[in-house]
């Protein structure tokens, strides 16, 4: 197995077939977001049907994001992958902090969330992984 040099390495440029995989999942990330955020946590008769003791899924699901977005966890974790993704790109991560990030921005943590997706982007300028 020959291994390039880090500067012979091709920069880290999803294909066609990864996009493919890509694309649908960041726009189901912020579909499921924005549907949380607008039809569960805002409206005033879902949150008062919750906390008068409504036990189902999209009471529980608020309860989660509710308590995720107190502490800021999407923010968090979208910067902690976006800072691994930056350091050793890989689809994984990307895929990961993409999802992440674009929760922290739906979520009212903009600051990490956009920080996140700025580093997202200066990972496409990075080598990827090294390959045979």
């Amino acid at each position: 197995m020959t291994t390039l040099p880090y500067s012979e390495r091709p920069l880290f440029r999803p294909g066609p077939r990864t996009l493919n995989w890509m694309i649908p999942l960041g726009m189901g990330a912020v579909g499921w977001a924005l549907y949380m955020r607008y039809m569960v946590v805002e409206p005033t008769l879902v949150s008062l049907a919750c906390e008068a003791g409504l036990e189902s899924a999209g009471c529980y699901g608020r309860a989660a994001v509710l308590a995720l977005s107190l502490w800021n966890v999407f923010g968090a974790v979208a910067l902690v992958v976006a800072l691994i993704q930056l350091l050793a790109p890989g689809l994984a991560t990307f895929s990961v902090g993409m999802v992440f990030a674009s929760f922290a921005l739906v979520f009212h943590n903009e600051v990490a969330g956009a920080l996140a997706a700025m580093m997202l982007i200066l990972s496409f300028a990075r080598p990827g992984p090294a390959t045979a």
